[in-house]
């Protein structure tokens, strides 16, 4: 019974010591001289302007829950669409009322004004 655990379990050691290896490798062989300039922040060939800690707007959020309302609505209704002649009159009901809660959040949103941009 354990003899058939033997090659995962060597399997195992061999991605280890392989692992260990190449992390004692890089550090015998990298370099180890920290600059200023070097732990500077430096992407997109842009060096930086400003403050790396600065505030996001809050109206991502908005812009977060329309996504989360569309993807729900698509994960729901798609399923609904083929099965719609079987589910017949109570399964029709019952997506009235899910895309009715789902509309009174797209209100939420058009009220908010989460889809006009300044």
């Amino acid at each position: 019974m354990i003899s058939a655990y033997i090659p995962v379990l060597v399997h195992l050691t061999l991605a280890i010591l392989f692992a260990v290896a190449l992390l004692g490798l890089h550090r015998l062989a990298g370099g180890r001289r920290p600059t200023l300039e070097k732990s500077l922040p430096y992407e997109s060939g842009v060096w930086p302007v400003g403050g790396a800690q600065e505030r996001v707007p809050i109206r991502y959020y908005l812009v977060a829950m329309l996504f989360i309302l569309f993807d729900i609505e698509i994960v729901f209704v798609y399923p609904w669409a083929v099965l719609v002649r079987e589910l017949g009159t109570p399964g029709l009901l019952e997506m009235f009322t899910f895309l009715a809660v789902l509309g009174t959040g797209y209100l939420y949103l058009l009220k908010r004004r989460a889809l006009e941009w300044e």
